[in-house]
């Protein structure tokens, strides 16, 4: 039962109940435990009154052992860098030619060169599997499968990893647009198929609200493309010229159109296509206080991005698949069997 008593008021009570009548002294040695409801603003507490003697000898150890309580103070270690890391030399303080000096040790992942004893922090492999090398055993099924996959085919690579070896892309995609699939795909098959420089000129001079966002996503997507897959940079140094004299080639693209491609480094916008996002929500106030939702849509555009040598090569086998089909003929040249003079019926 609880009791709406402050803890100080029923100490004393008990303790002036014990001295008055001896014979309840016993009763109150005997450990109880009474929980008191105090006042709203103190905190609920359980009053225990436990009147036994402290232990002088210690207790006997654990056999659980307690964990290392962490040094106050104590910071992370930093990562040494990687030998072919052009910031070596500032971080550890060493030139390049110091760092070939090195001392090594061997570890289960071959030589690795220390530079502990030269003031830098060493990296420990072992750790940097957990994100390196997450899954060791997939990894070692997969090359598997590769060495097999070579052994098959005898070394030989097909043609989509031999186009992927020689020609570059770069695929982008933006983000979602505030504006419908129908006002962004007319934008996208106008840009299929041009340089990218024509491109960005004929987004500079849209009248179309979205063609400024087109207009910057261009702009990303070539400097993403130079960067990442160093497409474009044959005009800079004057590689990848054709045409007799630098005068240029003249190509079909797959529509049919021709054009003058006068360095196959050059970027051009191989496919454009839109992509349906998410639709909003947007208040439509109207009379005597309604209110409609409006749902307005979100659409991205993504561009493949190659180099004038995808569409030289190409133009090339078409070309080559225009000259080995075989001439239509009305009649085949073949003997006439099966036929008399006189009717079958």
């Amino acid at each position: 039962m609880s009791i709406h008593l402050p803890q100080r008021r029923l100490i004393r009570s008990g303790i002036r109940s014990a001295l008055a009548h001896p014979y309840h002294l016993t009763t109150i040695l005997v450990p109880i435990s009474i929980s008191i409801i105090t006042r709203p603003s103190q905190h609920r507490t359980e009053a225990s009154f436990n009147f036994k003697p402290k232990r002088s000898d210690p207790q006997p150890p654990s056999p659980v052992k307690s964990k290392p309580k962490p040094k106050e103070n104590a910071l992370p270690t930093r990562g040494d860098l990687a030998s072919s890391s052009i910031f070596e030399s500032q971080e550890d303080g060493i030139t390049s030619s110091d760092s070939s000096t090195a001392p090594t040790s061997h570890s289960k992942y071959g030589p690795v060169t220390t530079l502990q004893q030269m003031g830098g922090p060493q990296r420990d492999p072992t750790t940097m599997a957990a994100a390196l090398d997450p899954d060791p055993h997939a990894r070692q099924r997969w090359e598997r499968k590769m060495v097999i996959r070579s052994i098959r085919q005898r070394d030989r690579a097909n043609k989509t990893a031999l186009l992927a070896r020689t020609e570059r892309l770069s695929l982008s995609k933006s983000h979602m647009y505030a504006t419908s699939i129908k006002k962004l795909g007319p934008l996208a098959r106008q840009i299929a198929g041009k340089p990218i420089e024509d491109a960005i000129v004929q987004m500079r001079f849209s009248k179309k609200k979205v063609a400024k966002d087109v207009l910057k996503h261009l702009e990303h997507a070539r400097d993403e493309a130079v960067v990442t897959r160093g497409m474009g940079l044959g005009s800079e140094n004057g590689d990848g010229v054709v045409g007799e004299d630098g005068r240029g080639l003249m190509v079909e693209d797959k529509k049919g159109k021709k054009r003058i491609v006068k360095n196959k480094t050059q970027i051009y916008i191989d496919q454009a296509w839109v992509g349906r996002g998410t639709f909003g929500r947007a208040p439509d106030y109207r009379a005597r206080g309604q209110m409609y939702v409006m749902r307005p849509p979100h659409t991205s555009i993504t561009v493949l991005l190659k180099e004038e040598a995808t569409r030289i090569r190409l133009a090339k086998e078409r070309e080559q698949k225009r000259l080995r089909k075989k001439v239509w003929v009305p009649l085949p040249d073949r003997a006439i069997t099966a036929q008399r003079q006189y009717v079958m019926w």
